[in-house]
């Protein structure tokens, strides 16, 4: 195996009372394509930065291979000092570096060099220094939340530029798919500690799982060992003193063994306050179009959106799609065309700009809306500690102010204010930016049993292959088509990634000069079971075994010669219970046998 270009060895950190980081090991070497596991909070931005040397841990050792080059990717990009983004690049050139890198890379995320960055949008941002890391060509790509806040043609343009490099990669990110594309080893940072496999994120969460099922396991017995071990100081001590001491000496240990040990995090409690069910007409919009200045945005588009739909919104940064979600929410109003919405509708809102938010105020006061210390959720008051509990805050956050929260926590925020608003109608902006895996995955339950409308825009396939039931695309000049299924099931349709369309409309504008990245073509994009088809598979066995029980049940009835005679109204009825649970019984095996043929065929295409 090769040397190590970077080696962590025993790093220690604590800030205020319990250690963020306790006996971290990690290292990688030329050419590892690692990616850093955690929840929000466990201290993976902070291992990061202790990678990248840019804080220093209060134990522990930190090697770097003598002529290993580093660059480091924050969330938040430091923009101070330079007056265009090509200078912004160019600052993070060493003197044996190409500089026309520099304004190829800006060229190729879609940025001209000339940008102001005191200017720039969020994803213009990113692009910027996604461009500076990159451009040296590093020995080590340090990449914290490296997809936040940019559009699918560049997450797809970003994956085929890494894949192609040379360079060891360490990458934190929420986006699933990215990860389980790019990364050949995952490190887990828990409760303090790393664990690793040489294994890939698409091995990570049934690995953890069973890490976590073991360990549970474990503390079943210690908890079995206590309690066996204090029936014996009750009732067994014997007169030999010498073996008693030793004996109560182990019980002493065992029990500060239990005090230490640090319990896996548990869930948020994502529950969307449900209103009274809308008319089964949602929203009906026919031949709707808007336009800014010469530009189209939306041009001649249809859709009718009934109850319980779910309906992803997808497209480059600047194409339309808030502007569209606006107009079919009725929040704007387009220039020509119509928009109907049903009856009754409640309406709750998650805004992708989270700025807004007063930084100085506290986290209670947010929710609150600064009137005491109860919420009403689903009608009823809570008390908002309780409430911040169901969302993974601690009692000690409720004076929080707001610029003190990570990222993460500042994403299960919003999303707490949000759902506390009684709706039958979920209008969700980028609602898993920053989220970490494990509340991604709440999140995604969370919609599956959510009973109202879901219309949402992300950049995470994933969550759209697993969440959506149709997904609304860009096709240039203001077109946009409907397509049924994920986004997978969207490019499969089209033929044709994003990006591809988006070059193609900008050809076809007079006088439009886009750059875009070009982005390889993923109409061959993995498929994924959805929650909702994962849930059918576990689901369907049990819930046909009970259909032939019943169906045996019935027939038995049925065996009864004098049936017929005795009780005519008892064999029909049981003649019409066989009839129906059989017609169910069939449905439900020929659904199964449809989702096993393609769980087979996805685990054959992995």
């Amino acid at each position: 195996m090769a040397p190590p270009l970077i080696q962590l060895k025993d790093i220690a950190l604590t800030f205020g009372g319990t250690p963020l980081l306790a006996g971290v090991e990690l290292s990688v070497s030329q050419g590892e394509r690692v990616c850093l596991i955690g929840r929000n909070g466990s201290g993976k931005s902070t291992l990061l930065k202790i990678v990248a040397g840019l804080i220093e841990a209060d134990h522990g050792s930190r090697f770097v291979q003598p002529g290993a080059t580093i660059r480091y990717l924050p969330q938040e990009p430091d923009f101070a000092g330079a007056a265009t983004t090509l200078a912004y690049v160019e600052a993070g050139l060493s003197p044996g570096d190409d500089h026309y890198q520099a304004q190829y890379l800006l060229e190729q995320l879609g940025l001209t060099g000339q940008e102001d960055p005191a200017h720039l949008s969020g994803g213009e941002a990113r692009r910027a220094a996604l461009a500076r890391v990159l451009a040296p060509s590093p020995d080590i790509l340090l990449l914290d939340e490296p997809t936040n806040h940019l559009d699918l043609t560049t997450i797809e343009w970003l994956e085929s530029e890494l894949a192609a490099r040379r360079s060891a990669l360490v990458m934190i990110s929420h986006d699933r798919r990215f990860l389980s594309n790019l990364s050949r080893a995952t490190v887990w940072l828990d409760r303090g500690q790393t664990r690793r496999i040489e294994k890939g994120f698409a091995a990570f969460e049934a690995w953890r799982d069973e890490v976590l099922a073991e360990e549970e396991r474990e503390q079943h017995k210690l908890d079995r060992k206590i309690v066996a071990e204090e029936h014996w100081l009750r009732y067994g001590v014997s007169g030999r003193r010498k073996r008693n001491v030793k004996r109560l000496g182990n019980l002493f240990a065992l029990r500060e063994q239990r005090r230490d040990y640090r319990g896996a995090a548990g869930k948020a409690n994502l529950a969307a306050t449900e209103a009274e069910a809308s008319g089964k007409l949602v929203i009906e919009a026919k031949r709707i179009g808007k336009s800014y200045g010469e530009r189209p945005i939306v041009d001649d588009f249809s859709i009718r959106i009934t109850r319980g739909d779910r309906v992803g919104i997808v497209g480059p940064n600047g194409v339309g799609k808030t502007t569209l979600i606006n107009i079919l929410t009725g929040a704007d109003a387009p220039d020509s065309g119509t928009i109907r919405l049903g009856a009754n509708i409640e309406m709750a809102t998650l805004d992708q700009h989270r700025e807004s938010l007063d930084p100085k105020s506290t986290l209670a006061e947010t929710l609150t809306g600064g009137r005491g210390d109860t919420i009403t959720v689903g009608g009823k008051s809570k008390h908002v500690v309780s409430y911040m509990k169901d969302f993974l805050f601690t009692q000690e956050q409720v004076r929080t102010p707001l610029e003190a929260l990570s990222g993460g926590e500042r994403g299960r925020l919003m999303l707490a204010r949000a759902l506390a608003k009684p709706s039958n109608l979920l209008v969700l902006d980028e609602p898993t930016n920053d989220l970490d895996l494990e509340t991604l995955d709440v999140l995604e339950e969370m919609l599956g049993d959510y009973d109202g409308t879901v219309i949402l825009i992300s950049h995470d396939r994933d969550f759209l292959d697993r969440v959506v039931t149709s997904v609304i695309a860009p096709e240039g000049r203001g077109k946009w088509v409907e397509y049924a299924g994920g986004y997978s099931d969207m490019l499969a349709q089209r033929g044709e990634d994003l990006e591809e369309k988006a070059v193609k409309s900008a050809a076809s504008e007079p006088g439009k000069d886009v750059k875009a990245p070009s982005a390889p073509s993923t109409s061959s994009a993995k498929r994924r079971l959805s929650f909702n088809e994962k849930h059918a598979l576990e689901t369907l066995p049990k819930t046909m075994a009970k259909l032939q029980q019943d169906i045996a049940g019935y027939q038995k009835q049925l065996d009864d010669p004098q049936l017929y005679a005795k009780d005519r109204k008892a064999f029909d009825a049981a003649s019409a219970a066989i009839a129906k649970a059989q017609t169910e019984l069939d449905a439900a095996e020929e659904k199964w046998l449809a989702l096993e043929i393609l769980r087979e065929e996805i685990e054959g295409a992995a």
